[in-house]
């Protein structure tokens, strides 16, 4: 009979072995599966080796805008990236929490969620571009006086929102407002001042 005291002979534990066999099985089992999801040599790639690029003529806060980005990039990542345009926030980068609030067109998007590429033609607008020559705009101005920001990293898309949220016509009461600007969270919970803060400047925004 085999003595496991034998397994000395070769200078290895029994653990040692044992593990060594079950890496051993693994990789035969799964070799098969790997082999058949393996393109054959002369198969193209889906993606060119760097990715592929396209062509966005814009304009951002006013400016004409032309760039080449990856075709992948998202609106969000082109402004803060190519563009140094850093107050929209990178928050959950799941359109979930309005931090990377911009207008497009006059609408609000979450811009984490739309790819740069969709932007071809079109007008962007970011807190960098609502101010006016004299002076903070508005809703700036009232989210200022109401308090209504703690840490600030969500105040940008705030406001954004709250701009939006006025010009869409969804600004006539407390609860309309907390109503159309629930889709943008601060983690600070300042929306006593921020629902403020709407109601202050919407009659100068819907007056132009």
């Amino acid at each position: 009979m085999w003595d496991p005291k034998d397994w000395q002979f070769f200078n290895l534990t029994r653990r040692q072995v044992l593990e060594a066999g079950t890496a051993v099985s693994i990789s035969g089992a799964i070799s098969p599966a790997i082999a058949q999801e393996q393109p054959p040599a002369n198969a193209s790639s889906p993606l060119p080796e760097h990715g592929m690029t396209v062509d966005v003529v814009c304009r951002i806060n006013g400016q004409p805008t032309a760039l080449q980005i990856d075709a992948r990039a998202s609106l969000l990542d082109m402004l803060r990236e190519r563009l140094g345009l850093v107050g929209a926030k990178k928050g959950c980068d799941h359109g979930q929490c309005g931090a990377c609030t911009v207008h497009l067109d006059g609408r609000r998007i979450a811009s984490c969620l739309t790819l740069a590429a969709k932007v071809d033609g079109r007008e962007v607008t970011t807190i960098e571009g609502i101010a006016g020559d004299h002076g903070l705009h508005p809703m700036q101005q009232a989210f200022i006086d109401h308090d209504a920001l703690q840490c600030g990293y969500c105040t940008p898309g705030q406001i954004m929102a709250a701009i939006a949220c006025v010009k869409e016509g969804h600004a006539s009461s407390p609860e309309d407002i907390r109503q159309y600007m629930s889709a943008n969270i601060c983690r600070c919970g300042a929306y006593v001042g921020i629902v403020a803060a709407i109601e202050q400047a919407a009659p100068q925004i819907e007056r132009g």
